[in-house]
């Protein structure tokens, strides 16, 4: 199946959903009080999905690889703020365990992307 636009990308969907979640705990009360914080996993969880969709229009797989890593690195920041808000009280223990796990999942569906578009001599 050739994906045509980059909402068709499993990984940016579920990236989607991170961000939904992401969202909604930020607006939380003990939350939304933590500018900076807010601001920083907002913006880590937005950059997961622009750079998902900024690579699709790469000009070459070994490109759109590259902005496929930005995305997964920023997972990665998502999951450290995570550990903030943890002990910040901001969430709770299953809020964290539901965003965290969903930030594995994308990075999984990322680097499986990843592997693929490398290895793939078509363009997508």
């Amino acid at each position: 199946m050739k994906i045509t636009k980059f909402e068709e990308i499993k990984s940016w969907q579920e990236a989607k959903i991170l961000v939904g979640l992401i969202y909604k705990v930020s607006k939380e009360n003990r939350f939304k009080v933590d500018y900076a914080l807010v601001e920083q996993i907002r913006k880590a969880g937005i950059s997961v999905m622009a750079n998902i969709a900024e690579g699709f229009d790469c000009s070459s797989n070994l490109e759109f690889a590259k902005f496929l890593s930005y995305s997964q690195r920023s997972c990665s920041e998502i999951q450290s703020h995570l550990y903030i808000a943890l002990e910040q009280k901001y969430i709770e223990d299953a809020q964290f365990e539901e965003m965290y796990q969903k930030c594995s999942q994308v990075k999984n569906l990322i680097g499986g992307f990843i592997k693929y578009i490398k290895n793939s001599k078509r363009t997508l």
